[in-house]
C-alpha cells in the first residue's frame, strides 16, 4: 500500500535550525521520494517501509533534542504527482 506523509518538525530550543536541517538531510538520503516546501516535508512510498524509516528517524531526532514536536499527516495513496489545477 502506497502512502504520502507530510511532516513538520519543531524543535523547541534555540538551535532548532540545525536539528531541522539534519532531519531533512536524513530524509533526502533515504530511498523514498521526498518533496520539500517552507512549512513541511513530504515522504512518499510503501507503508511499512516509510513508517519503519520514520519511526527510527523521529526517535533519533527526539533523542537529540531537549524538547520537540513532530506533526504528521498520512494519506493512503501516493500523492507525489499532484499538481493544482487552478
Amino acid at each position: 500500500m502506497e502512502i504520502s506523509v507530510e511532516l513538520t518538525l519543531m524543535p523547541l530550543q534555540d538551535d532548532y535550525r540545525e536539528h531541522i536541517v539534519n532531519f531533512i538531510k536524513r530524509l533526502r538520503n533515504s530511498k523514498f521520494h521526498i518533496k520539500e516546501n517552507p512549512l513541511s516535508t513530504q515522504v512518499f512510498g510503501e507503508y511499512d517501509a516509510v513508517m519503519l524509516f520514520l519511526k527510527n528517524e523521529l526517535k533519533y531526532s527526539f533523542e537529540e533534542t531537549q524538547a520537540i514536536i513532530a506533526n504528521m499527516k498520512i494519506v493512503k495513496t501516493d500523492r507525489s504527482s499532484y499538481e493544482s489545477s487552478f
